[in-house]
């Protein structure tokens, strides 16, 4: 039977290693350390990180690092359970030593090292379990080895999220986590993202800071923003192939991990597409968008299955003028395809909208130009409280 690329992720392209232990920092012997070694002879390195002014220790650390030159990254290593968020100069201390037992375990500079944590904010990392469990991580490294890492990196998620894509004369796969406080710029997650591809530092760059704001910054589940959103793009250079058309297919790549993203949300009953069309420009498509999302009126209604498209246009019409001209008596709205809202008024008949399918696509059309922008969100649930309230539990 042939296997299923996808789910090994990061090692589903030629020249990566990955392994996922447990070392101890999570409950239960779950999975909670990642390792990603790029094995490629032209190795290349590119990072998106959080805006959050509360950025985590190990996002300061690789955000540095990766400024300093792109080209000899060499590995990535990730864990759960804390994210060493607010933790101070110990937090950057603990960094650098986790960077530094990589780089003596695998015998490379710990420059060429970079590191991503994930879990509870001001929670110190447990070094002894950290530093023993970079050791074991080294020693199971393997080709084989994507679908562990990507175990080992959850939090609340319910499953991991891979991918894989082949392109013409090169290929690229990814790893994701993340079910809550998925926000755009970024959305909060981890990932890593793979290509056999032929790069220079600058191309990676520019095409994932491209990819980025196109998918995972398009995604928004509850509003909140995360210390520690990474996104890291190795390239191994193992196919030889300088690709053309490679922004499109990363940020294809990345479409398909927001999707799974979306699909995870904490809680979760319907996965939402926001799409404002009809609008001026898209700028101004995707503020409405996002506006729209991040409504908890919109998002219990979803959750009720009740197309209440009085809730969107409310929302809506909070979106200053300067930033998205309409007409309020030229919008419509329409759930599924089924048109609920016309000219700013009731129109048809909301009990013909199907809410069978856990997807949502919901269009907002303003009547005020020809750009489009859509944004991926998902409904409110009872279960998304409860999952909050007993994290730290």
């Amino acid at each position: 039977m042939k296997k299923d690329k996808s789910l090994q992720g990061v090692t589903s392209v030629p020249g990566f290693k990955a392994c996922g232990i447990a070392s101890g920092m999570r409950r239960k012997g779950r999975k909670d350390l990642a390792l990603v070694l790029n094995t490629g002879e032209n190795p290349v390195a590119a990072g998106v990180f959080t805006s959050n002014r509360f950025a985590a220790a190990p996002v300061l650390y690789s955000r540095a690092v990766l400024s300093k030159g792109a080209t000899g990254m060499r590995a990535v290593v990730l864990n759960s359970g804390s994210a060493n968020a607010c933790t101070g100069e110990n937090g950057l201390k603990d960094t650098v030593a986790s960077a530094k037992a990589v780089g003596d375990a695998l015998q490379i500079d710990p420059r060429e090292v970079l590191v991503c944590s994930t879990g509870m904010i001001g929670t110190p990392l447990p070094m002894d379990k950290m530093l023993s469990g970079i050791e074991s991580a080294a020693a199971s490294l393997s080709e084989e080895g994507g679908a562990d890492a990507s175990w080992a990196i959850l939090t609340t998620d319910n499953e991991p999220k891979t991918v894989h894509l082949q392109a013409e004369g090169y290929q690229i796969g990814g790893m994701a986590k993340g079910a809550g406080m998925l926000a755009p710029a970024l959305a909060t997650m981890l990932c890593v993202i793979t290509t056999d591809a032929l790069l220079d530092a600058e191309t990676a760059q520019k095409a994932l800071e491209v990819a980025c704001a196109k998918t995972f910054n398009r995604l928004d589940s509850d509003g909140c923003m995360s210390t520690n959103d990474t996104v890291l793009l190795l390239a191994s250079g193992e196919s030889g192939t300088v690709p053309s058309g490679f922004t499109d297919a990363l940020t294809q790549t990345c479409a398909q991990l927001a999707r799974k993203l979306a699909d995870d949300a904490e809680g979760a009953q319907h996965t939402v597409e926001i799409a404002v069309t009809e609008a001026e420009s898209e700028a101004g498509a995707l503020i409405a968008a996002k506006t729209i999302s991040r409504s908890n009126l919109v998002k219990t209604a979803i959750a009720g299955c009740d197309p209440n498209w009085g809730r969107i246009v409310s929302e809506l019409g909070t979106v200053p003028e300067s930033v998205c001209p309409y007409e309020p008596s030229a919008v419509s709205v329409l759930f599924n395809g089924v048109q609920v809202c016309k000219n700013g008024a009731a129109w048809g008949n909301r009990e013909d909208v199907p809410f069978e399918s856990r997807d949502v696509h919901l269009e907002v059309r303003l009547g005020a130009g020809n750009a489009q922008a859509s944004v991926l969100t998902n409904d409110l649930t009872h279960e998304y409280i409860h999952i909050n309230a007993d994290y730290s539990s």
